[in-house]
């Protein structure tokens, strides 16, 4: 038996750095900064969250419109997440706003994109609990 670690696997090895400041490595070296002290210089966890499943459906929808031959020019995503009041403290709903151009991009291209990225593609949007409400928004921009 090998000790390698299988294909589908992924890993981040995260070191504490003092305070609540910790430096999260992935297996190719990338680093992640996530810190939730009094001085923050990086995202806290539930604001990596919210950017894992943003970068995770922004991938999707490039693709999408560019094998759709309507590739973007312009494209930025604004993900807000709603808290519960009481521990854990968990998201309630997630808006992912997807705010978009280009030349032949319309509004209801992108809504295709970006709902075919929550519902087939994007594994971090999968990975959430269901009880959690995800909703798509798209603007032209």
């Amino acid at each position: 038996m090998t000790s390698e670690t299988p294909t589908n696997t992924k890993t981040l090895n995260v070191t504490w750095l003092g305070e609540q400041r910790y430096l999260g490595v992935s297996a190719s070296g990338h680093q992640l900064l996530i810190d939730n002290s009094d001085t923050r210089i990086g995202v806290s966890p539930m604001e990596a969250l919210l950017g894992a499943l943003a970068t995770c459906t922004a991938y999707d929808v490039v693709e999408v419109m560019k094998k759709r031959r309507t590739p973007l020019a312009s494209y930025r995503i604004e993900v807000e997440g709603e808290r519960s009041d009481t521990a854990p403290k968990r998201y309630t709903r997630i808006t992912v706003r997807h705010i978009a151009g280009g030349e032949g991009v319309t509004a209801e291209a992108l809504d295709r994109a970006a709902h075919l990225s929550h519902e087939k593609y994007c594994s971090v949007a999968a990975s959430l609990n269901s009880e959690i409400v995800v909703e798509t928004r798209v603007e032209e921009g």
